[in-house]
């Protein structure tokens, strides 16, 4: 499947950048202000994640084709880092970063393998 958006994320513009146009395509799919707003402060989150911890990675956005009867966005933010080890503890830890983003959305899932990376991804749903 094809992102709508793919970003690579290296430093703070980068995450700017991915915050505003993922604000934008919600907002272009239906969702009122303060959910794209919500939208856009996880990809904030993540973004800032992957820059802080790892230095490098990718936010990609993805929209339910116009033929679905429901409507969603989904934030995948991968990266090539260590990988978490203790993926609770790493939400615990991490304040409002993992916690806020999970709380945020729909469905959250991390997936992390030592030494290959960690992929979260994020989904929002369109009510």
């Amino acid at each position: 499947m094809t992102p709508d958006k793919h970003f690579v994320i290296n430093n703070s513009l980068d995450i700017l950048q991915a915050r505003r146009e993922g604000m934008d395509l919600a907002t272009t799919i239906g969702f009122s202000k303060t959910e794209a707003i919500k939208i856009a402060v996880v990809i904030s989150e993540l973004g800032r994640n992957i820059a802080t911890y790892v230095g490098n990675g990718s936010i990609k956005l993805f929209t339910a084709p116009p033929e679905s009867d429901r409507h969603y966005i989904k934030i995948i933010a991968e990266d090539e880092g260590d990988g978490i080890a203790d993926i609770d503890a790493a939400i615990a830890q991490n304040g409002m970063g993992l916690a806020g983003s999970q709380r945020l959305m729909d469905e959250f899932e991390i997936v992390s393998i030592q030494g290959e990376g960690t992929q979260i991804t994020a989904i929002k749903w369109l009510d």
